[in-house]
């Protein structure tokens, strides 16, 4: 048995990426109704992206980026607050902000939580056809089933 095998039938604890996208309120969504059906705990994860290196060279834009990020942060928190009060009662949920690569943070936070799945949304992007995705990232790291909602 590996680490990541608890000898159950179903994911107990399920990771969702967003980034307020349509898509990736979509992931959220099939999570929690995922969990609800297993009676699995979710944890959504919202990743703040590393600061460009022309924001870090002008302090007053660093400090607008990362006070819009922290604003968005918690904007997303509230609506996932709202969404577990009125439509996914009873799922136990964390929220979690990371910071740095998305791909990168999902796979840390997966790998900490022990997680059995993660649930990211389909990239809108047109240039991760050729670089990858997010999704694509964590499906080469191949240590959870990764769904992936259009």
């Amino acid at each position: 048995m590996t680490a990541f095998e608890i000898g159950t039938d179903g994911p107990q604890v399920i990771v969702v990426g967003i980034d307020g996208s349509d898509t990736s309120l979509r992931a959220a969504a099939y999570g929690w109704g995922l969990a609800r059906r297993q009676g699995s705990k979710v944890v959504l994860v919202h990743v703040i992206g590393g600061l460009g290196s022309v924001a870090t060279m002008v302090p007053v834009a660093t400090a607008s980026a990362i006070q819009a990020g922290e604003e968005f942060t918690e904007e997303l928190r509230t609506r996932a607050e709202e969404f577990a009060r009125t439509t996914a009662a009873n799922v136990p949920y964390t929220f979690r902000a990371e910071r740095g690569d998305p791909a990168a943070a999902l796979m840390r936070v997966a790998d900490e939580v022990r997680a059995d799945a993660v649930i990211v949304g389909a990239s809108a992007q047109a240039g991760h056809r050729f670089i990858g995705s997010v999704a694509v990232r964590l499906v080469k790291a191949g240590r959870w089933p990764v769904t992936v909602v259009p």
